[in-house]
């Protein structure tokens, strides 16, 4: 991934969320607000009916969801969260998401040692 991201991480900048979340229709928009060595904020906008399915990561997650709402399994267990709600994940749990309606969420990874 070369995307540039949003946030220049060597300065302050402020910027609305909800104008930077892109949607397409049947699809799935992600956009890197910030990466750093030590993890990276990425912000992705779901269509109604779109999912990611299971996968792990190597990294811990945050997952923020600012609008809508979605099915988030962990470890094969579905949960319904919606706009406020947030989950966290350590490294190599197996989890997957589908947006019930379109929604969007913030995730930010941070490295292990």
């Amino acid at each position: 991934m070369n995307e540039q991201p949003l946030i220049d991480a060597s300065r302050e900048q402020v910027f609305s969320l909800a104008a930077e979340t892109q949607f397409a229709p049947n699809g799935i928009v992600s956009r890197t607000l910030l990466r750093t060595p030590g993890g990276r904020v990425t912000l992705f906008g779901f269509d109604a009916g779109q999912e990611l399915t299971e996968h792990t990561s190597t990294q811990h997650a945050l997952v923020q969801v600012l609008s809508g709402t979605c099915e988030f399994a962990l470890a094969g267990n579905w949960q319904t969260l919606k706009a406020g709600d947030a989950l966290s994940m350590p490294p190599r749990m197996a989890h997957a998401v589908r947006a019930t309606e379109r929604f969007s969420m913030l995730l930010t990874l941070f490295r292990t040692e």
